[in-house]
Parts: C-alpha cells; structure tokens; sequence
C-alpha cells in the first residue's frame, strides 16, 4: 500500500512540475479593441482576419497545445468607446488580454485601466512619445506592449541619416486636426529626437480642417534650414512640393523628406498625378521627394498570410488594388501580437504562474526577440518594438518609378544605402537668400505700385510737417493778443482756443 501511495505521490508531483505541455491547458479571453470604420488602416474588417489567421495558427501549434482563444471584438470608434467597452466587464468576465486600442487618447484611457486591473496590453499603435515611461510599476502605462515601431523609433532614422550627411538644421512641416493628431505625435518624437542631438529645429503647424493650404507662403519659411521634413495629406504634400520647385528650392539647396509609415504605397509610382495640368511639373518636383516608410519583408510565409489576407479583404468589400501590398503594419502588428502573448504566456506558465498574472506576463514580452509573420521582430527592455525604416526616392525621373535608397536598421542602429542611392541627391549647397519681393504672379506688389507707396508716403510727411507749423504758429499768434483784445473776446476766445486745441489732438 505504501508502494502505491508512493507512486501516486511520483506521479502527481511530475503533473505539477512547471514546463508540463498538461499546464497550458486554459482558456484565454481576448478583447480586441478596433474602430469598425473602414475609412481607418487599421479597422475591424481589415484587422480581424490578420487575428483570426494568428489564432488558428497557434491552436494548430504542437508548443501551445491546450491554449483556446476565445476572441472578443469591440468598437472602438477611435474614442472613449473603447474605454467604456474595458469598464463594463465584470470580474470574471474581465479579459486575460487587451489587444488595441491604436489612436492615441483610445490607447491612453484604456491603458490605464488595464494596468490597474492587471492585464496585459499590446497594441500596434499607441505609437506617441508619452507612453514611453513604462518601466515604473506605478506608472499608468506599465502594463502596454507596443508590437509597431513608436514615433520616436522612426526619428532615429533621421538622426541617423543627419548625422551621417553631417545636415544641422531642420524646418518640420505638419498637419494638426486637433482629434486623432497623428502627424503632431509623429513630429513630436522627430522634434524630441532632433533637439537630443543639438539640431536646430523650427516648424510650420498646416490646419487640416482648410481645403487648401497656403503652400507658397508656408515655404517662404524654410529659407535656412537645411532640411524640410512634412507629415501631411497627400495633397497638401503635393501643394508643398509644388511651391518648392517653383522657388527653385528643390535642387541641391534644401533636402525634401515626407513621412508615410501606415501606407506607404499612396507615395509610390504616380503619386504626384491628380490628372491636371500640374501633373508633368509636380512629377518634377517629386523627384527630389525622400519618403519614409516601414521596410518591408519579403519572408515565404508572408507571401501566405498576404494572399489570404487580400481574400479576406475582397470579400469584405475593401477595394485592393492588384500591384499593391494587401497587408499593413497594423494587420502585421496584431498578428504577431497574439503570438507573441501566446510565447510570454507559455513561459509564465512554466514557472507556475497563470494568466492572472499580468505584469508577469508583460515583461516576459519585453526585451525579447522573436520570429513574427514578416521578418524577425525585437523589442527592447520597455516594451517598445525597434524599427526598421527605409527610404524611398524616384530614381527614374522620366519613367517615374520609385526605389529603396536608405535603409535604418532599429535593433543595432545602422544606417546603409541601397545600389540605387546617389550621393548627389543629399549634396548641399548654400541655401539661397529669401526673396526680396514676391512676384506679381502670387499676388504680389510689381514695381510700379511700390514705386506710388514710396512717392504717397513722402507726400504724406510733408503735409503732417506742414500741419505742424501751422499749429505751432496759430498758438504763438494767440498768446500774443494784447489784453485788451483778451478782454473783448472773453469766452469767445477761450472756446475758441479749446476747440483748436482739441482738433490738434485728434489730429
């Protein structure tokens, strides 16, 4: 008998020995927190098939036998939704994992919650400077993972390409529409990054909310910076480069850049055509354009996930064109987030922790590398992904075709150019003196009406020096009356001399 209790002892010590395949054996609830929109990159019908796609592949997985995903949309609408989705759980009903929200003031209201309640959040937004602080276990965002290079990940970028062409001022251009802000927060993290190494920065600050800019006077601005760098609309990218090239700021006086990190494709081949008569002259101007984007993979299993994700897309009814990429950073972003909770989670469990514990399971996502769906994905000691950027430039002029010229490798900070690159693009020289009058073309003031300003004004100043005389010789006059002649006018004189005095004044 004592054998038996023995071996049933032997046995039910083995079960419970952590790094068992018996341990993962649980159920994971998933809220998933995406605006249901399509105008958004990152919506739930473009987003969800990239999810859905991860978690079939991980309960198909022989290392995460046992973990059922149980997935939960939610509106987010890119508002406070998203919170009040988080707060109307109750208890138990509470989910193991947040995936999302993206927009920024979404993230933060979410985030909040969810690290006072204990649960793991990965979004593949989230991407501004303020959530960066994460390492506290008070701090309100300890319990976010950002699976998407950050806005200062990209910044590094420049710093990088600054630092090697030896540039050390900078002119940022931007879109602000006071909601979402995804341009401000995208030159927040240049701007921060830039000043850390001493360059000089000025901005210009573009109201989204106006149908046209004022492209011509915004670049009478940039007159010595070395560098213009714009985060904007497509069209008022255009206005801008448009503007530059017809001031001849275009050729080897200021360099050009655009930053287009969600869609970069819209800055690809045919980019400055709009079927109008400008499209031959912004094509010209376009390529002296440098645009920043995410590098892409080109990894076999991703040529898989593009395929079905396109499938997914066309039978949602969302337009693909057939040369573009179907999958973005946000559908790459979530996909891999789920994995990478499923391999945090798996190590947790192994050390006899479950999936109540949140924190634990965060950290164990931050620092570590691991193989996502298109290429190799890294985050460092805060939980922030490192980038990859590329840059791309049109290098055939005539054809107007675009290629990767630059590329910025996050994870061990090098910077390469491409066989494509050519040093002359980034070659400056003196920036040209601002102009000294703007020509009658935009609305300027041609010689002759100068010409009458100057004559009219000098006209001007001898009436006043006249009227002046005048006034002092009038009072001498007056105070030179004898008093007798004081005396015959009385209050008529003082009435007088009043009212002379007040038009003296008002004049």
């Amino acid at each position: 008998m004592s054998c038996f209790m023995s071996l049933c002892l032997s046995i039910w010590v083995v079960l419970m020995m952590p790094g068992r395949t018996s341990a993962l054996n649980d159920n994971i609830n998933v809220m998933v927190m995406l605006p249901f929109n399509n105008t958004y990159l990152f919506s739930y019908p473009r987003v969800s098939p990239a999810i859905e796609y991860a978690r079939k592949t991980l309960e198909r997985a022989e290392l995460f036998a046992g973990l059922k995903f149980n997935v939960r949309y939610e509106n987010s609408a890119c508002g406070v939704d998203a919170l009040y989705a988080l707060v109307d759980t109750q208890g138990d009903e509470r989910p193991n994992l947040v995936l999302g929200p993206v927009c920024e003031y979404a993230a933060a209201q979410v985030t909040r919650v969810a690290s006072h309640w204990n649960i793991p959040v990965i979004s593949a937004g989230a991407l501004a400077t303020g959530f960066r602080l994460k390492n506290s276990e008070t701090s309100e965002y300890s319990h976010l993972t950002r699976i998407a290079p950050t806005y200062l990940k990209m910044a590094e970028t420049f710093q990088a390409i600054f630092e090697h062409f030896a540039w050390r001022t900078a002119y940022l251009i931007y879109d602000d529409d006071k909601d979402e802000r995804n341009c401000y927060f995208t030159m927040e993290g240049v701007y921060m990054v830039l000043s850390d190494y001493h360059i000089v920065t000025d901005f210009a600050v573009l109201n989204s909310q106006e149908e046209r800019v004022d492209a011509d006077g915004i670049i009478t601005s940039v007159y010595g910076s070395e560098v213009v760098i714009m985060c904007a609309r497509a069209d008022t990218v255009r206005e801008l480069m448009l503007a530059s090239h017809r001031r001849k700021l275009t050729s080897d006086s200021h360099i050009f850049f655009n930053i287009e990190l969600f869609n970069s494709s819209s800055y690809g081949d045919g980019s400055w055509r709009r079927g109008d008569k400008y499209d031959n002259e912004a094509k010209a101007a376009y390529s002296f354009l440098n645009t920043v984007t995410l590098l892409r993979s080109t990894k076999p299993e991703f040529e898989d996930f593009s395929v079905e994700m396109k499938k997914s897309l066309q039978q949602s009814g969302i337009p693909v064109c057939e040369d573009c990429s179907a999958v973005n950073m946000f559908m790459e972003g979530f996909h891999d987030a789920l994995l990478l909770y499923a391999i945090a989670l798996r190590e947790v469990m192994s050390t006899g922790l479950t999936k109540k514990n949140g924190l634990e399971i965060t950290h164990s996502m931050w620092n570590r590398t691991f193989e996502g769906i298109a290429g190799q994905v890294s985050l460092d000691a805060s939980g922030d992904r490192n980038g990859d950027f590329s840059v791309i430039r049109m290098t055939d002029p005539e054809a107007g075709t675009h290629e990767t010229i630059m590329n910025y490798f996050g994870t061990n900070g090098t910077f390469v150019t491409m066989p494509g690159f050519k040093r002359e693009w980034f070659s400056l020289r003196s920036a040209p003196p601002p102009p000294k009058h703007i020509e009658p073309s935009s609305g300027g003031l041609g010689v002759s009406a100068v010409t009458g300003l100057i004559v009219g004004g000098i006209l001007g100043m001898a009436l006043l020096m006249a009227f002046y005389f005048f006034r002092k010789n009038y009072r001498i006059t007056i105070e030179r009356r004898t008093p007798r002649e004081e005396c015959d006018i009385g209050k008529h004189r003082q009435l007088r001399e009043d009212s002379i005095r007040s038009n003296f004044s008002a004049a």
